[in-house]
């Protein structure tokens, strides 16, 4: 039961922060509505500030939100403008922290698997893609989820899976190549030889045969054989990032290591790669499994030792027979052999 005057202030409460919430996506929307390449620090910079003014979780609820209803129509989305959110995600995640774009990358990486099952018609699926391309263009993750990606396209391969590995391609191929070439030439492998199992399937053989030139000239590092390929505005947005980031930090080391399982199962598993995020879901090993880890066989140890290390207050298996290897072993090599047993 809640008395009648804690329910009023609940209710106030409640629509206060409606309404501030309300609020801040008017002020968040009139930032993207004005988002370009020239404009696109200053815009940066309050948006930096906002961060600093309200609460980190309201903030990218926000910002993933409406770049989400910006970004993903059923038509295709002009690449520049799509670039343009994702530097200022990426300029954000590096100034304020990877929460900024771990949580934007998860809710595009979870749309574009349900949209992907769904068979929409529309350019939804290409335009999330495009996002999670240009998240990898601009350092916000790394090369690991591009091939996961690929690898489920490739797996699938329909003629939609195969427009897909086509599009995501021509915007990262040659990025994937530098960062892992083996796995690339893996992949290749791969889409080859579901092309060649494959080829009756489809009446249209020609999007196969381009996709399959399209990966040969990825592999030869033949930038002239992929048609409409011009990398030069990518490179500019990443001058201007390397301009606008602060901390001396945002190479590799902010790049988010995840795969797509972890991502998708991110409410069963918690968000490992999140530092400090907090996770109220079941255990993710079962007890058993973990005291069995824990029994650890030093051999036998003498009754005296053992006393003494509870006297010493040794509570722990681990920290016991750590204790008995130390205290039983005739030389350092002795201890340093048995210690990494």
């Amino acid at each position: 039961y809640v008395p009648p005057q804690i329910r009023k202030a609940q209710e106030t409460l409640d629509d206060k922060k409606r309404e501030e919430l309300g609020r801040l996506k008017k002020m968040v929307n009139g930032l993207i509505n004005r988002l370009s390449e020239p404009n696109l620090s200053s815009i940066s910079g309050q948006m930096e500030e906002l961060y600093m003014a309200n609460s980190r979780k309201d903030m990218n609820d926000t910002l993933t939100d409406i770049l989400m209803s910006a970004c993903v129509t059923a038509v295709a989305m002009p690449a520049r403008l799509l670039m343009e959110h994702v530097l200022l995600v990426s300029i954000l995640h590096h100034n304020i922290g990877i929460e900024v774009g771990a949580h934007f990358l998860e809710a595009v990486v979870k749309k574009f698997d349900e949209l992907c099952k769904s068979d929409a018609e529309g350019k939804e699926c290409e335009n999330l893609l495009a996002l999670i391309a240009h998240l990898y263009n601009f350092h916000v993750v790394h090369c690991l989820l591009i091939f996961d990606i690929l690898k489920k396209l490739v797996s699938t391969f329909t003629e939609k899976e195969i427009e897909l590995i086509l599009f995501l391609l021509k915007n990262v191929g040659f990025s994937l190549r530098k960062d892992d070439a083996l796995a690339l030439k893996e992949l290749i492998t791969e889409a080859q030889r579901k092309a060649s199992t494959a080829e009756k399937k489809f009446q249209d053989q020609t999007r196969v045969r381009f996709m399959l030139e399209t990966m040969l000239a990825l592999r030869n590092n033949d930038m002239r054989k992929i048609p409409g390929y011009d990398p030069e505005p990518v490179e500019r947005l990443r001058k201007l990032q390397r301009a606008l980031v602060h901390s001396s930090g945002s190479g590799k080391d902010t790049q988010l290591r995840v795969s797509l399982e972890s991502l998708l199962s991110a409410d069963q598993v918690g968000r490992w790669w999140i530092v400090g995020s907090s996770w109220s879901g079941a255990p993710m090993i079962s007890d058993t499994k973990s005291q069995a880890q824990q029994k650890l066989h030093v051999g036998k140890v003498s009754s005296k030792i053992m006393e003494l290390a509870r006297k010493l207050r040794m509570n722990t298996d681990i920290r016991r027979s750590i204790f008995c290897v130390l205290m039983t072993s005739e030389d350092f090599m002795d201890a340093f052999e048995k210690l990494l047993k």
